[in-house]
């Protein structure tokens, strides 16, 4: 769950990183207000759940109150990658010396948080490491110790900073590191923390994306994503709210199965054999018939959809209970596309019995069930 900025500071605020004197508008004349409080220039940034806003226009500046309101109503009045801006974020315009980067973010092939740190901050840190890979200093955070004092240190040091310089940029780092563990980050980081023209580091911007599976950790947040205030699609939503896990993708097969591995494997197969996964939706386990109905409807409101490949490994799944809730889903599914299941394990057989009750035809073979899919949507496509 990607946070607003004005959200990330708030987070960053808690740890007592220094930031900007700002103030959050909803409306032109706020801005105006905010702008006349702080006494000076201004930047004034609209807060969309996206990336590359600057570049979209997103960030602009004003000189006076007048000219700050004249901005904010241009920018609330702005849809940035499809999303609309509703909230500008007014801060005090800082005297720029040096830009740094700073961030912490998940490794998963390390399985540890790695840290960050770059002297050419401002820009895509990607195009740092493409262009200047020598530029970015990384360290890999034990996840019992956790990031130390010395090793903070250790990491601006070889980032190139030294003195009062090096101690400042590692103590930013360690606040950072308390932002990424107090709010169960996926990542977070500041780029760019501003040196001021008075030797002030000043955190700019602020950039913080939380675990969804530590929701239930924090409360606030997840009334956000209910409310519907949130960068996740519509249907994303809905299963989120279901206990379920539904990603879009860009084929057009959809897939349902029953824990994280298996419907990563079922879509290696579906991939292997030629096809385009549209979505997934793991239902879990211990999955219900009425948990399988909503999953169904779910996976077929996506328009790509042109069939559906459910695979089941039934533990704590009971077969039964999945083949129950595809049977009562079908009167009330969104629209009619072919459906292959794979189904095996726990009550195996009282599933199979139902299914064939209902006419249904299924299979027990996941490379077998993957490859009717494929030649199914095929069949669809070439009709």
């Amino acid at each position: 769950m990607r946070l607003f900025e004005y959200e990330a500071k708030e987070a960053f605020h808690q740890v007592g990183l220094p930031l900007p004197p700002s103030g959050l508008a909803t409306t032109a004349e706020e801005a105006a207000k905010i702008a006349k409080e702080l006494g000076g220039p201004v930047v004034i940034k609209a807060q969309v759940l996206a990336g590359g806003r600057g570049k979209a226009g997103g960030i602009k500046f004003a000189d006076t109150p007048n000219e700050a309101k004249s901005v904010a109503e241009e920018l609330l009045q702005m849809t940035i990658h499809e999303h609309a801006v509703h909230r500008v974020l007014v801060e005090q315009r800082l005297e720029i010396q040096q830009e740094i980067y700073l961030g912490i973010t998940i490794d998963r092939s390390q399985r540890r948080p790695v840290a960050i740190c770059s002297a050419m901050g401002g820009v895509d840190i990607e195009q740092v490491a493409e262009a200047h890979p020598e530029k970015i200093t990384r360290f890999w955070v034990d996840p019992i110790f956790g990031l130390r004092d010395f090793e903070a240190r250790n990491i601006a040091k070889n980032a190139g900073f030294e003195g009062k310089a090096m101690i400042q940029v590692a103590d930013m780092l360690l606040r950072l590191w308390q932002v990424f563990i107090r709010n169960d980050a996926e990542l977070t980081e500041i780029n760019p923390l501003i040196v001021t023209t008075k030797g002030e580091y000043i955190a700019a911007d602020a950039r913080l994306n939380i675990d969804d599976n530590s929701l239930f950790r924090h409360k606030t947040l997840a009334e956000r994503v209910s409310s519907g205030i949130s960068e996740q699609t519509e249907l994303e939503q809905r299963a989120q709210k279901a206990g379920m896990t539904y990603v879009e993708l860009e084929g057009n097969i959809g897939i349902i199965g029953n824990g994280a591995g298996l419907v990563m494997a079922t879509m290696d197969a579906v991939k292997y054999y030629g096809g385009a996964p549209a979505n997934f939706l793991d239902v879990g386990g211990g999955a219900t018939a009425e948990r399988m109905s909503q999953a169904l409807d779910i996976v077929l409101s996506h328009p790509d959809v042109e069939a559906v490949f459910i695979n089941i490994l039934g533990g704590i799944t009971r077969c039964d209970e999945i083949a129950q809730g595809i049977v009562d889903a079908q009167p009330k599914l969104p629209r009619k596309v072919p459906i292959v299941i794979r189904m095996i394990g726990t009550r195996e057989k009282e599933g199979a019995a139902i299914l064939e009750a209902a006419n249904i035809p299924f299979l027990d073979s996941m490379d077998t069930a993957a490859k009717r899919v494929v030649n199914l949507v095929s069949e669809v496509d070439s009709a």
